[in-house]
């Protein structure tokens, strides 16, 4: 029997002949379809398909950017259940940088920083002009790195403080330097999950609004997904099927970021924490999904350092970054390292047989390395 046939009975004896030949065909699938691939008994048949829409739009290229986040404050107006980040102003732990304590961070950062990464809590008080002065500071420090950004619920935020239009909030930062967004806030889209889990923040709807916005304005952005918390496998689905359809109206998506929920700090009680294969079958029915969004990132914080390598053989085709100080996801609970360095990432990468890709934060490719790394530097990465 041929390789082909045999994949094909192997598909026809799991009951998907017919999404697998869809997936072979480069065919969109349904909601109905992904609900079937998550069935699927048999997480390597997944995982196959999966590979192979990856490897048809990436080779065996793995993605990685030299970036640092910059989280700015933990204190926030929204009360979400599942967020261990956010804090009240004045409780313990609680923090806002200076605009001076956030250039030194800044300035210690290498000089071939592709991507700086700013992100936080919905401060009460602090103005526009605070952020639009700290993204002119990190522009002036760092004039190669691009700007990724604020979530659709800060932008959201900014604009009820200073009573003006999302679109006047992006167009000042934009004027600053901002050139992308990242895709935090998704969290779910269900609204009855999304009263459960964080009442206070943007409605889906409101959500994909901004988003559209921003493509409109000529910025890109990232979309994410929290998963492994209150929702349901179609919740996901339908989830898959919003961002799918924006993007076939906007195009603006760079890269989507499946988030597995961190059970250990949250105040949500009584969810189980997700295995090892339910997290995989979910990067794998993304990057199915997805066909319009070319990216899938295995989020290494999140996920850790060996399951995001394992991501790589389930769709995704980007490991993110150096980072070097995370903070939202380690206070979640994230088990990962704060930081790791470009030279682990690639022993990471080509320890998997992929070949590692430096970009900036849209995509754009910086270098392809081609020496070889020595043993020593990729055990060190394995064991991490």
């Amino acid at each position: 029997m041929t390789d082909l046939a045999t994949m094909h009975a192997r598909y026809d004896r799991l009951g998907l002949a017919d999404v697998a030949a869809r997936v072979l065909g480069g065919e969109r699938l349904s909601i109905e379809d992904g609900e079937r691939l998550f069935a699927c008994p048999d997480v390597t048949a997944l995982g196959a398909l999966a590979h192979h829409a990856r490897t048809r739009l990436h080779g065996d290229k793995t993605y990685f950017v030299v970036n640092r986040h910059l989280n700015y404050t933990n204190i926030c107006v929204n009360g979400c259940l599942f967020c261990a980040y956010r804090r009240e102003r004045g409780e313990d732990g609680a923090f806002a940088l200076s605009l001076e304590e956030a250039e030194a961070k800044v300035r210690a950062t290498p000089e071939d920083t592709a991507e700086i990464h700013v992100v936080g809590g919905c401060h009460p008080s602090l103005p526009l002009a605070f952020f639009e002065e700290l993204l002119a500071r990190v522009k002036r420090l760092r004039p190669k790195a691009l700007l990724k950004c604020f979530t659709a619920v800060e932008i959201a935020h900014f604009a009820r403080l200073e009573s003006i239009t999302p679109r006047e909030v992006l167009a000042r930062l934009k004027n600053v330097g901002l050139v992308m967004m990242p895709g935090g806030g998704a969290e779910i889209f269900d609204p009855e999950v999304r009263t459960r889990i964080c009442p206070h923040k943007l409605t889906a709807e409101e959500w994909l609004d901004i988003h559209r916005l921003a493509h409109s304005m000529g910025l890109r952005t990232n979309c994410t997904m929290l998963f492994g918390h209150l929702e349901t496998r179609r919740h996901r689905m339908e989830h898959l099927d919003a961002l799918r359809r924006l993007q076939d109206e906007t195009g603006g998506f760079t890269c989507f970021i499946p988030l597995p929920f961190q059970t250990e700090n949250s105040r949500l009680t009584g969810i189980t924490p997700l295995t090892g294969l339910e997290e995989l079958r979910t990067i794998a029915v993304s990057r199915l999904m997805l066909d319009n969004i070319r990216h899938i990132k295995a989020y290494w914080v999140m996920l850790g350092v060996k399951q995001a390598q394992a991501a790589l053989y389930y769709g995704a085709d980007d490991l993110d970054g150096t980072v070097v100080e995370e903070k939202i996801g380690h206070m979640a609970g994230a088990k990962s390292e704060a930081a790791l360095t470009k030279t682990e990432l690639m022993a990471m990468i080509r320890h998997c047989g992929f070949t590692p890709v430096e970009r900036d934060s849209l995509f754009n490719e910086l270098s392809e390395p081609s020496a070889l790394l020595g043993p020593a530097s990729q055990e060190a990465a394995c064991a991490s």
